[in-house]
Formats: C-alpha cells, structure tokens, sequence
C-alpha cells in the first residue's frame, strides 16, 4: 500500500502546467505525487505521446540522464518543469534526494536520454527504492529502440533477448557471445559504431558466419538506415566503413543444425550442477538450450548416478 503523501511545498506548486502542440497552448493538471517513468522519442521528437507530454509538463521534478538532451524536447513543447541530472555518475548520490522529494509530495517524473527509462541506464534502482519505501511508481509507455528494431529487422519475434551492450574486451566479449549462442530465441544488442565491426566479427565466430542479422541505425531520424545479411557479411561491410549514429543488432536465433550438441548439454549440465541445486540446474540449462525441461531433468539424474553423487530434492523436483 502506498504511503499518504503531504501537499508539495509551495515552490513546486507552478502556476502554469502546460504544454505547446499543433501552436496550441494545453493546459495540464498537476501529476500525482510518486515516481512516473516516462518514455521519450528515440530520434524523432515527434514520437512523444499526448500522456507523456502531461506528465512532463504536471510534474514538479524531472530526473534525466543528460539535462541538455531532455531539455530540447521540453524546449520543442514548451514545457517549463525543472530538471535534475541522474545517471550512473551520480546515482548513488542522487536517488535519496529524489525520494526525500517524493515522500514530501512531490511528483517526479523519470526518463533516459531516448526511449523508455530502465533499458541499459540504472533506473531500476530507483524504482526498486521507491517501491521499497512505499511511493506510488507508475508507466507511461512509449518509444523503444528495443522493439522498434524488431519490428524493421525482419527477424522472428515471437522470442527475443535483450544483451544491452557487450563487453567492451575482446575476451570478455567471446565469452559472453558463447552464453548467448545457446538461447534458442532472436538476440537483441546495443552498439558502438567504433566496436561495431569487431563486435561482429566476433559474433560470426561464436554464432555462425551465415546466422541472419539486421544492423538498425539512428531508428526514427531522417538517416535511418536498416542493413539486412548475414554476420558475416555485415561484419566485412563494417571494417570497409564505419556506420555512425545510434546503433541495434537484431540477430536471428539459432537453426536446428546450430542448437546445443548432447556433450554440450552435458557440459552446461556439469557445470550447473557443480555450483547449484539439481532442480536450478534443471531450469538454468533448460533455458539455455530450449530442450524441454523433462529431457534435462532425466540427463542429469543421469549425470549424477554417474558421478555416484546423491542429493535429497523436493518431491516437485521433476518437472512437469
């Protein structure tokens, strides 16, 4: 249940809550006291929607990643309400102060620098704080790069996987590549043109040089471009030229011919049941390589009669 929350202070209770749109001037109410994550365009300042323009311009605070950035859209729509920086810099620091505002009744609206708030920046803590606390957290859904790219990619959707960012080391990169090889689901990245044709590259060796994929850059603005082709492919045309912009992979999932071999899944299977329960391992490995969890569960009470190991689990173990 939420906390009752006392009026704002006087300093916050702005005479003029309004936003312009179509040169009309649209006078709004003020938003109700708690944290509202609110998503923003991704390029195109058109793409805010008719609510999230109300929360804007109602709310007594607005936490951003980069004040200059937020400020031109608020700039685009006349909208006056401060802004506070909040970002992985200063989060630490700044999420106590943003609570103290929302237990004194203020409305505080967040958002990233494009899209919706939480995806790839630390949002979730705050929202997890103030959950915690007892505020009111509410969504006001819009743009994201996430599922913009999916929609253009041509790939399936029906199951998708949000990496974010990959290492930035080629290693750790590898590494990382080699755990999503084995989610049988469409993956998802964010990148830097910079590490873009190293990146994949490196998808080409841990997935497949002829997996499908689609480079999506700068979704939404006027050089939006979609590349469509094999890793291979889109890795050699990368190292010729660099794209610059904002940039999505869309990587389709793995055939049949590439999904986990019987060794592999006994190794996966090892490996979990060496650091964890056997009916965690069961449901970590089975998510890992999509093969139905009964078919798990039975190799590794194999595995373990091998290893001459006895472990006591819960009648409900096995799954159903």
């Amino acid at each position: 249940m939420s906390r009752p929350h006392t009026a704002p202070p006087p300093s916050e209770d702005r005479a003029e809550r309004s936003y312009l749109i179509g040169g009309q001037n649209v006078a709004v109410e003020r938003l109700e006291s708690g944290l509202h994550i609110v998503a923003t365009p991704i390029g195109n300042l058109g793409d805010i929607t008719l609510r999230a323009l109300a929360a804007l311009a109602g709310a007594d605070l607005i936490a951003c990643e980069d004040t200059r950035v937020t400020r031109k859209l608020l700039d685009r729509y006349g909208i006056r309400t401060p802004l506070t920086p909040y970002h992985d810099h200063n989060a630490a620091d700044a999420r106590p102060k943003l609570l103290r505002r929302i237990g004194d009744g203020a409305a505080v609206v967040l958002v990233s620098d494009a899209g919706t708030p939480l995806v790839s920046d630390p949002g979730y803590k705050l929202v997890r704080a103030a959950q915690d606390a007892g505020y009111g957290v509410a969504a006001i859904p819009g743009p994201s790069a996430v599922l913009t790219a999916l929609a253009v990619a041509g790939l399936p959707t029906d199951q998708f996987f949000f990496a974010g960012f990959l290492p930035p080391k080629q290693a750790a990169r590898r590494a990382r590549i080699a755990e999503l090889a084995r989610i049988p689901a469409t993956l998802v990245l964010f990148e830097t043109g910079p590490r873009l044709a190293a990146t994949l590259a490196d998808l080409a060796a841990g997935l497949g040089q002829i997996r499908e994929a689609a480079l999506c850059r700068e979704l939404t603005k006027l050089h939006e471009e979609i590349r469509r082709g094999d890793l291979k492919m889109l890795a050699e045309s990368c190292a010729v030229e660099e794209p610059r912009g904002e940039i999505v992979l869309v990587v389709g999932p793995p055939t049949a011919a590439e999904r986990p071999s019987a060794e592999d899944t006994d190794e996966l299977l090892r490996s979990a049941l060496s650091r964890t329960s056997l009916k965690a391992a069961v449901a970590e490995v089975a998510a890992a390589t999509g093969l139905p969890r009964r078919q798990i569960y039975q190799r590794a009470l194999a595995l373990e009669n091998e290893t001459g190991r006895d472990r006591t689990e819960a009648p409900d173990a096995a799954p159903r």
